[in-house]
């Protein structure tokens, strides 16, 4: 039975591929092995391979988990994936390299004060809720120009890109296709979109950043958002 590295090295294998249909070059998409509610054994497992970056869903459980981790590979890039509350804005800044789920302007005055109290600049993404679900965090895209001059113009935050997850059932390419659209309007580089069973059609309608949990660490050991 393979483990989390070896499954981190198919999926790096598979991903060269979807970039090679795409005619992109391999390093122009990052692989986040989303490792949220996986235990700190398998974390290494994948660490082992040389692999750095890695999403978590939840402040609370990356404060428990990442910080041990961090002491043995500082180069370790961890991003937040998962949506956020304001109250837990600075726990944010302080512990993550980028953050994905900018959704509102309260956030992002949250994450503004915690960074010129730190000095600490995560990256930040906007994560656009390109599925009208209400149940799910994410600016909606007419609401998106708005947003994105708060965050610019009132907040100064590095805004570097945008993120979604297309609803579960529906082909994810119109999703896709609409978030680099979006990201191409507004002037941002970074497109964070793709998961384990769809990488492949994210990276060939645009993706900068895939996100792969099952694929890698397989299913999760307890239920959770």
């Amino acid at each position: 039975m393979t483990g989390p590295g070896e499954r981190l090295t198919a999926v790096a294998g598979r991903l060269r591929e979807a970039c090679e249909r795409a005619g992109r070059p391999a390093d122009d998409v990052a692989l986040i092995a989303v490792s949220k509610f996986h235990p700190e054994a398998a974390v290494l497992d994948v660490l082992a391979t040389g692999h750095r970056r890695f999403g978590e869903s939840r402040v609370q459980e990356a404060q428990t988990k990442w910080p041990a981790l961090r002491e043995r590979y500082p180069d370790a890039e961890l991003h937040l994936i998962g949506s956020l509350q304001t109250n837990k804005a600075a726990a944010a800044v302080g512990l993550f390299d980028v953050i994905h789920s900018v959704d509102r302007p309260r956030l992002a005055a949250g994450l503004a004060a915690a960074m010129d109290r730190t000095g600490r600049r995560p990256r930040c993404l906007i994560q656009v809720d390109t599925g009208a679900e209400a149940q799910k965090g994410g600016v909606a895209p007419d609401a998106l120009a708005a947003l994105v001059k708060e965050c610019r113009d009132v907040c100064e935050l590095p805004l570097t890109g945008l993120m979604c997850i297309p609803p579960a059932g529906e082909d994810p390419v119109p999703h896709f296709r609409l978030l680099r659209s979006l990201a191409a309007e507004h002037g941002l580089a970074e497109v964070s979109m793709g998961m384990s069973a769809d990488f492949g059609a994210a990276v060939a309608e645009g993706a900068t950043m895939v996100r792969v949990g099952s694929a890698v660490f397989g299913p999760r050991p307890r239920a959770g958002v």
